[in-house]
């Protein structure tokens, strides 16, 4: 980042709004965190990218952490899906993954339906018993029977399991980015996810690790948290990765280029 772009963003932290307290009062009642990945500008057929959840939530709301795609054809967007972990209390010991999304237009996308139980019923939220401290790998990628699937494996054990296929037509990824959504109010304390191996897939097969992302939040006019943070930081192995925080000082602001190098 240069030295006029951060001077700027430095500028406009210091007068901001801050919203540190308080059930966030987005339209969805959660307050959301985003890393957008520096990718070629070519279509995608394939993502993939490992959490590890290194500081469980400890009060009972719900949080998701996604990796999200746009699909696309020819003739431009289709819609977007999103695939992730949740701690969600209604479930058992609050283990769900969820994979879902939306038509362009709005709606929600149809899909198959799912091997895994849901406790509630949901065709996009199913059980999944995940543990604190264990990397999980996600990847969505085309269907060998229609739309885009997507799985987690546990790499652990080396358990991969197919969550069920998303209905959405396009052959191609792209605008991929994964990101934070937490219901919990803004003083509650901070939980943590690790992401690292972000890699995507192109449509002619070319494998490229995503070693860049941009940092945005969501802003206070649309109701997030303002102590929510993204920052580089080294795993147990020395490897650096990509760690989100809920309760926590900003340190990066929007706009902020992070760079994971091992």
């Amino acid at each position: 980042m240069d030295g006029v772009f951060r001077s700027f963003l430095e500028r406009i932290s210091r007068t901001a709004p801050t919203r540190t307290s308080g059930r966030p009062p987005s339209g969805n009642g959660a307050s959301s965190f985003h890393l957008f990945w520096e990718v070629p500008p070519v279509p995608l057929r394939e993502v993939r990218a490992t959490i590890e959840i290194i500081e469980p939530p400890t009060v009972d709301m719900l949080y998701f952490w996604a990796l999200q795609v746009d699909v696309s054809d020819g003739g431009g967007r289709r819609g977007g899906a999103h695939f992730g972990l949740q701690y969600h209390p209604s479930y058992p010991e609050g283990g769900a993954v969820n994979w879902g999304g939306y038509h362009r237009g709005g709606g929600e996308l149809d899909g198959s339906i799912s091997d895994l139980p849901s406790t509630l019923d949901n065709i996009n939220t199913r059980d999944y018993r995940w543990h604190p401290g264990r990397p999980y790998r996600y990847r969505v990628f085309p269907s060998p029977d229609r739309g885009w699937r997507g799985s987690i494996t546990d790499l652990t054990t080396g358990t991969e399991t197919v969550v069920r296929d998303l209905h959405l037509e396009g052959d191609e990824l792209a605008r991929p980015m994964v990101w934070t959504e937490c219901f919990a109010h803004c003083e509650h304390p901070s939980a943590a996810v690790r992401w690292s191996e972000l890699g995507a897939r192109t449509v002619d097969g070319e494998w490229f690790e995503v070693t860049d992302v941009r940092v945005n939040y969501q802003s206070h006019a649309d109701g997030g948290c303002s102590n929510t943070d993204s920052s580089v930081a080294s795993d147990g192995a020395g490897a650096a990765a990509f760690v989100q925080r809920t309760g926590t000082d900003r340190q990066a602001d929007t706009g902020t280029r992070l760079t994971r190098r091992r």
